[in-house]
């Protein structure tokens, strides 16, 4: 039997364990923002200075003059991935859950396997699909195929989240005007978006040589015609990050929610 002397003890010990093996997960990107400040000159220096000594933002400067037409079209995909497979998944989900249709059981296999399917063998599907209907080198072409990613998750979880919640309970939630689906549609909207921001087969192979490009073929090609300027590159990394942390930090605990609420039971 464990003495409650040792207990602190063992708490204390698994949270500096957790916290050395969460720096050292969080050590890249700490590199990434220290190089990112790096004077060019300093950049061979060896050692490396561990910390930033003689910052500098020319990089920073270098990402808003170079790159800020890849984020204004990462931001308008991301966006309208979120929209469409909301519109979709929302009302799949609650007819799975609520009105059990014929079938359903085979759909929601379906829609399992359709998560193993390699992004590349989507990517030469869509091609030949888009080179037909004139969609290759358009954001909109870009905003239906990471949907298609996007919404068998998302199915699966509105799913999941509507059939945790008593019919009585949502019943009430619309007398008093309450959404209920709150949490499941952060969690859904929050990684949706993440999809499409991070996405590069599809971009790559979709959208080549079109001029509304997404960040991640900015970054691709900006590694290419800048390879010796790692303070831009890494930058450009940092910037890229931003706006996927910050909506971690905003929507965690809706997150939580979200994927918890499935375990209320009737």
């Amino acid at each position: 039997m464990t003495s409650p002397h040792n207990r602190p003890r063992r708490s204390a010990g698994s949270t500096v364990i957790a916290l050395l093996l969460t720096a050292l997960m969080l050590f890249p990107v700490y590199w990434m923002l220290n190089v990112s400040l790096t004077p060019q000159q300093d950049m061979r220096k060896s050692p490396p200075d561990l910390l930033p000594l003689h910052p500098t933002f020319e990089g920073y400067r270098a990402v808003l003059h170079d790159q800020l037409p890849y984020l204004t079209t990462s931001l308008l995909i991301g966006l309208g991935t979120v929209a469409v497979t909301l519109a979709l998944a929302a009302p799949a989900g609650f007819a799975l859950a609520k009105l059990r249709p014929r079938g359903g059981g085979i759909l929601s296999m379906a829609l399992l396997i359709a998560q193993m399917i390699p992004g590349i063998v989507m990517a030469m599907g869509f091609y030949a699909v888009f080179l037909g209907g004139g969609l290759l080198n358009t954001w909109w072409g870009l905003i239906i195929a990471d949907s298609t990613v996007a919404v068998p998750f998302a199915v699966m979880i509105f799913t999941a989240f509507m059939s945790g919640i008593p019919g009585e309970l949502i019943a009430a939630a619309r007398i008093d005007g309450a959404g209920t689906c709150r949490n499941a549609a952060v969690t859904v909207s929050l990684f949706s978006f993440l999809w499409a921001w991070s996405d590069f087969v599809f971009a790559n192979t979709l959208d080549g040589g079109g001029e509304l490009r997404p960040i991640t073929l900015g970054i691709y090609h900006y590694i290419g015609n800048n390879n010796q300027e790692w303070n831009a590159i890494m930058a450009t990394a940092v910037v890229a990050s931003l706006p996927a942390a910050a909506l971690l930090v905003l929507a965690q605990r809706y997150v939580a929610a979200g994927v918890t609420a499935g375990a209320v039971k009737d």
